[in-house]
């Protein structure tokens, strides 16, 4: 008998491997061609329609042109403008507001002059504004110089922010369609509104005055930066997120990333509106926040994550005390019993940090009914999986990754790089006993934030997290303004959390929602 259970001799008329049988299609096979050609044989006596081999479903390949799209024609027109490279930017100040800080770089050395520093750190902006207004004049005067009406309080305006603010980053601070600014150097700023990068026309003096803006910023929240720590993060009076980052760590100069984040607190139903996700998954996420159940939000830089969790953090009763635990505090919970902690990095000395895990362990004697991390980006992470575990649930907390799969990894690989002795298995099954929902955020490349996913994980199965997709972003095609249409389709499974939001009534709009 054969490898195949067939006896050898049976069934003869099967042919051998390599002897193709044409398929049916209709057409007749080819007869056989002869081994030699006829004395007599022409090439003209073929009939003119000769059936391909194998019949009519394998036409010749040569039959198979491909129509040139308009997509295609338009992708690879941007192909080629890519590749012939950006044109120069330009990033001088032409019209007004180059006259006017022109005029600045005048008046400026001679008002220090006349002015004593302390006695005007002590005003503020308005009273600076009426006290230098003779003075400027009088510069005005001296260098013979004219202005009219508009120039002269545009003028007033850039001196007081030179000497009490943040110099021009003010004029970019106090833009509401400016998301993030970040600054390369003194001679390079971009700006990102509504999802796209561009160049902003702002320039500092030199790097010395860049560095003064930096350190200034700064020193605002207590921390410091120099050449012996070239790296800080801090934040504003109103909340936005600021990374510093200085030589001989920038080789361009003093980098300063500015993370701005609406004054009006974001809300899910408004992200909703805004098309970050469907009705069914806004009500889902809601019921999450309200139920306490332990999310994640993953995703990368400028994604929305930070934006998502205050969203969630509307849900929350206002009855429970929540304790929030940062790096550099910047959640604006929505809640009225809300005590933001934040960590201290080492002195000079290196000594007298304060660590998330420090204040994790504080907050456990503090009486939380939640405990909510900011982004964990090391060992941290097995605090937020003391704090699931201790009781607290509706922990959170926000981290870098592109999928829910990757994002429990990342939570296994970050445990491991501590100095903590545990099995991989075991970190992995604290993983799925914790987490009950991830939350993928993403933006896309037309600049809009989407949700991409919303992940639940069910357990472990062997040595691996089982996770289930409630929701998720499909792409279906792009505009011609090259936005990107999409749709969110529901997975339609039975949502393994359903218990949890049971325990709060929400189970009925929980279900319904999820199928």
């Amino acid at each position: 008998m054969s490898a195949f259970g067939k006896r050898p001799g049976l069934n003869s008329s099967r042919p051998a491997f390599g002897v193709a049988r044409p398929m049916s299609g209709g057409a007749t096979p080819a007869p056989a061609a002869p081994t030699a050609a006829p004395a007599a044989y022409r090439p003209e006596q073929v009939p003119a329609q000769v059936p391909p081999p194998g019949g009519e479903q394998f036409p010749p390949i040569e039959s198979l042109e491909l129509a040139p799209s308009s997509a295609s024609a338009e992708a690879m027109m941007r192909l080629a403008e890519r590749a012939a490279g950006p044109s120069e930017a330009n990033a001088s100040n032409e019209g007004f507001e180059a006259s006017v800080h022109k005029i600045k770089e005048q008046v400026l050395p001679r008002l220090l002059e006349r002015v004593d520093p302390e006695a005007a750190a002590t005003l503020n902006k308005e009273e600076l504004t009426e006290e230098f207004r003779p003075i400027i004049l009088e510069v005005l005067a001296e260098l013979k110089l004219t202005l009219n009406r508009r120039e002269q309080f545009a003028l007033e305006k850039v001196l007081v922010d030179e000497l009490l603010g943040f110099g021009p980053l003010e004029e970019l601070l106090n833009d509401p369609d400016i998301s993030d600014i970040m600054v390369n150097g003194p001679f390079q700023t971009y700006v990102e509104k509504k999802g796209k990068l561009q160049l902003s026309g702002i320039q500092f003096r030199d790097e010395e005055h860049l560095f003064q803006i930096a350190q200034r910023i700064v020193n605002q929240v207590g921390r410091r930066v120099d050449q012996t720590t070239p790296l800080a993060d801090a934040r504003l009076k109103d909340g936005s997120r600021v990374n510093v980052i200085v030589p001989p760590l920038s080789l361009r100069g003093t980098a300063i990333s500015i993370r701005k984040f609406s004054e009006k607190p974001i809300t899910i139903d408004m992200l909703k509106g805004f098309g970050s996700m469907s009705e069914q998954m806004a009500t889902v996420l809601k019921i999450a926040g309200a139920s306490r159940m332990n999310i994640v939000i993953s995703g990368g830089t400028g994604s929305g994550k930070t934006t998502m969790l205050n969203a969630l953090s509307k849900m929350i009763d206002p009855g429970e005390r929540v304790l929030t635990i940062e790096d550099a505090a910047e959640l604006r919970l929505q809640q009225p019993h809300w005590l933001p902690l934040e960590t201290r990095p080492p002195n000079l000395e290196g000594e007298g940090a304060i660590t998330i895990g420090d204040l994790v362990k504080n907050a456990l004697r503090m009486r939380p009914d939640r405990i909510i991390l900011g982004e964990i980006r090391g060992a941290e992470c097995f605090d937020l999986l003391a704090a699931m575990n201790t009781g607290h649930d509706g922990s959170m907390c926000t981290l870098h990754s592109n999928s829910p799969r990757e994002c429990l990894g990342r939570m296994e690989n970050m445990i491991l790089m501590g100095d903590i002795k545990i099995p991989k298995e075991a970190i992995s099954k604290q993983i799925a006993d914790s987490v009950d929902l991830i939350v993928q955020v993403k933006r896309l490349r037309d600049g809009s934030r989407r949700t991409t996913q919303i992940t639940e994980v069910i357990g472990m199965e062997g040595d691996v997290i089982v996770t289930q997709d409630l929701f998720k972003f499909e792409y279906r095609d792009e505009d011609a303004d090259g936005k990107i249409i999409g749709e969110f389709v529901s997975g339609s499974v039975r949502p393994y959390t359903l218990e949890k939001a049971r325990q709060f009534g929400f189970d009925q709009p929980y279900l319904e929602a999820c199928l």
